[in-house]
C-alpha cells in the first residue's frame, strides 16, 4: 500500500513476548466489538475478548494469533496487547479444544449463575469457542 504508515506493536503474555515490531494495522476484538488500529490512533484502553488477532505487517503479509482475554493499550503511536495467551493458529489442537469446550459447558451448567466458578467456566467456554473456530479455519 503506497504511503502506508506503520507503528510499533508489542504482544505480551505471561510467558513472554510473542511479537514486537512495526505493523500497518492491528485487528482484534474488544469487549464491545471488532476494532482496527492504524498509525496515529487516539489513546485507548480496552478489554480484549478471545478472538483472532491479526497483525498486518504490510502489503498482503499478515501474522495471525488466537488471542485469549487481555488488554489493549494504544498511546503515542504504540500499541501494547497484554494477553493471557497468544497462539499461532497452526499450533491449535482442535480435538483438545473440543474437550475443553465440553468441560467448560459442563462446569457452566453445574455452577450457580454469577458465582466465581460460573464466571471462570464462562470465560473458559468463550476462549475454547473462539480458539476452536480459529483452529477449524
Amino acid at each position: 500500500m503506497a504511503g502506508e504508515t506503520k507503528f510499533e506493536v508489542e504482544v505480551l503474555t505471561p510467558e513472554g513476548e510473542v511479537f514486537s515490531g512495526e505493523v500497518s494495522q492491528v485487528s482484534t476484538r474488544t469487549a464491545v466489538g471488532e476494532i482496527g488500529i492504524l498509525a496515529n490512533h487516539a489513546p485507548l484502553l480496552a478489554a480484549l475478548r478471545p478472538a483472532e488477532l491479526r497483525l498486518h505487517l504490510g502489503g498482503a503479509e499478515t501474522q495471525r494469533y488466537a488471542q485469549a482475554h487481555g488488554w489493549l493499550q494504544v498511546f503515542g503511536n504504540h500499541a501494547r496487547l497484554l494477553l493471557e495467551e497468544a497462539i499461532a493458529p497452526d499450533d491449535l489442537d482442535a480435538a483438545s479444544l473440543k474437550e475443553q469446550l465440553a468441560d467448560a459447558e459442563q462446569r457452566l451448567g453445574e455452577s450457580e449463575e454469577g458465582s466465581g466458578a460460573w464466571g471462570r467456566a464462562r470465560k473458559d467456554r468463550d476462549r475454547a469457542e473462539a480458539f476452536l473456530a480459529i483452529a477449524q479455519g
